[in-house]
């Protein structure tokens, strides 16, 4: 949800990590598979609202939503939609993409989402949503990093590109659990702002990482706020 990495691989597969950095006592559902409207959904679950921050579908697509768009932005009093709401929406259409351009954002909070496909080749979009314009972008084929606006600045996002480029400079392979370690790192930077980071009232509590080879797609959830760290996976098939 604030935290996220994305690496694309040989022969259209790839590796997109999410850290959940929140509220220590909000609780969620590990992942598991939902049919809604009739298509099936892969997701963790916000065990408050119901809605999820990262989730596979059957029709071969991942959604992952950041809180804030380009800079931090202060909170209106309500809301007409979640952000959730809108990566189920993406996640249960035909074509993702025409949905993007055709929907209308206003009196949504400000979000930004990584969209990866590959129902044909394997592609991957930026939607960041700033409170005013929508702005979306198809990526390049080469690994990036996000961290959310609401909780990191400008000079904590940079620092953080940094890190993530010596990782991949100085990392002999890439695969999920160098990844999922790097996620977890905890000794660059200050508690604050490390990639497994802690704060008075946020920390990260949980890391999601999907892993696409060929056919095979595995959803792997780390809980890392219960006492004794839990590890669970799905495996969709595509």
């Amino acid at each position: 949800m604030c935290t996220v990495t994305y690496l694309p691989l040989k022969d259209n597969n790839f590796i997109l990590t999410s850290n959940r950095d929140e509220d220590p006592k909000r609780k969620t559902i590990a992942p598991k598979t939902y049919c809604e409207e009739g298509v099936k959904l892969t997701y963790p679950k916000d065990e408050l609202a119901g809605g999820t921050w990262i989730g596979l579908s059957e029709k071969h697509r991942l959604i992952c939503l950041l809180n804030g768009g380009f800079t931090k932005h202060k909170r209106a009093e309500s809301y007409r939609m979640s952000r959730g709401v809108i990566v189920k929406q993406l996640l249960k259409v035909d074509n993702p993409v025409e949905m993007i351009k055709g929907f209308n954002f206003e009196g949504i909070e400000p979000f930004t989402i990584v969209l990866v496909d590959w129902a044909n080749e394997l592609k991957a979009y930026e939607l960041v949503w700033d409170g005013v314009e929508k702005h979306f972008q198809e990526l390049g084929n080469e690994p990036k990093i996000w961290s959310s606006s609401t909780l990191y600045g400008e000079e904590m996002k940079q620092l953080r590109r940094e890190w993530f480029s010596e990782w991949l400079n100085t990392t002999q392979e890439i695969n999920q659990l160098n990844i999922v370690n790097f996620h977890q790192d905890e000794t660059r930077g200050t508690p604050e702002i490390s990639l497994k980071m802690k704060r008075s009232y946020v920390e990260t509590v949980s890391i999601t990482s999907v892993v696409k080879k060929d056919n095979e797609l595995t959803m792997t959830y780390y809980d890392l706020h219960s006492n004794i760290n839990t590890i669970q996976e799905e495996i969709i098939r595509s």
